[in-house]
């Protein structure tokens, strides 16, 4: 029977052909948090292992597992999921989302959902402390983060762990960004965001599905969610350039007028400088008329998550 009305903590994750992980992550959030847990799983169209309700019904659990119809990756499972609480959710109730390998933790949770007591707070986000990672995702993410910063305006430092009020749930589930990159949605629906600090664990079981290039592609998603912002700031800097090129071609014609140009210099000078100002004008218009598609493009909907479920197992 569906209790999640009973309950006062919803939790709620994507999982992909990721059983034993999973299955041992319901029993740690039994463990931390006793009955009163409500768990939302959503089965990413795994083939090979599909989740069933036997896995957090074994450990005591309530909870629904939805089975997509195909595999739409962990940022769209998890808006999927979050417009299925939206619809749901009472005022009394919390919200956490988090993975299913066991990288957030539990024995976390509590510390997280503390900080959601504050009546300015809409949701916590888990600021990462440590990572379990290799130099190579290391060096990567602190490469990423810089470059999110420079081109968007905004500092990125959390993943999917977060904990929300019912109000951050309905907002979040109306954004098409939520499908894109959550953490990158969170920064745009001006939510109140507080950040809680947090070590990150290894993994329960088994061998992530994410590869370097998969985690590549995760991270410039988030970009796509400041699209207008990052076009804005890239115009600006083409324009700077333009500028900078038609100064020094006035500059190298006056050297040459005057004789301070040596044979060959000018022709040469001329050539670059004009060649940055025809390709960094062209940027410049391009980025303006992509922004105007951007803006054009910007209005959202609800996420039509039922068309994607195929089961709703309880």
């Amino acid at each position: 029977m569906n209790t999640m009305s009973a309950k006062s903590m919803i939790v709620l994750m994507p999982v992909y052909e990721d059983v034993e992980a999973s299955s041992q992550l319901f029993h740690n959030l039994v463990h931390e948090l006793g009955d009163d847990l409500f768990i939302v799983a959503v089965d990413d169209g795994s083939v090979r292992h599909p989740l069933t309700t036997s896995s957090f019904k074994n450990v005591g659990a309530d909870g629904v597992v939805l089975r997509l119809k195909r595999n739409v990756g962990h940022q769209r499972a998890i808006a999927i999921g979050m417009a299925y609480v939206a619809d749901r959710i009472r005022d009394n109730q919390r919200l956490v989302v988090m993975d299913s390998d066991g990288e957030d933790l539990p024995s976390s949770m509590p510390k997280l959902l503390s900080q959601l007591t504050d009546e300015q707070t809409d949701v916590v986000v888990a600021q990462r402390l440590g990572r379990v990672e290799t130099f190579r995702f290391k060096v990567f993410y602190s490469v990423y983060k810089r470059l999110f910063g420079l081109l968007s305006g905004r500092s990125i430092s959390f993943g999917n762990f977060m904990a929300l009020k019912p109000a951050a749930v309905k907002r979040l589930a109306v954004m098409q960004e939520t499908t894109i990159h959550v953490a990158a949605a969170v920064l745009a629906s001006k939510l109140r965001i507080s950040y809680c600090p947090l070590d990150r664990g290894p993994r329960y079981a088994g061998q992530s599905k994410m590869n370097f290039v998969g985690l590549a592609l995760h991270g410039f998603k988030g970009l796509m969610v400041f699209a207008e912002d990052v076009l804005v700031r890239v115009g600006i800097t083409c324009s700077a350039i333009a500028a900078a090129s038609l100064v020094g071609i006035i500059a190298a014609i006056v050297l040459k007028l005057i004789g301070f140009s040596t044979p060959g210099w000018f022709s040469v000078a001329l050539g670059i400088l004009v060649l940055m100002l025809l390709q960094t004008g062209a940027l410049s218009l391009m980025t303006l008329m992509l922004t105007g598609v951007v803006r054009s493009g910007s209005v959202t909907s609800t996420i039509a998550y039922r068309d994607f479920i195929d089961e709703e197992l309880t």
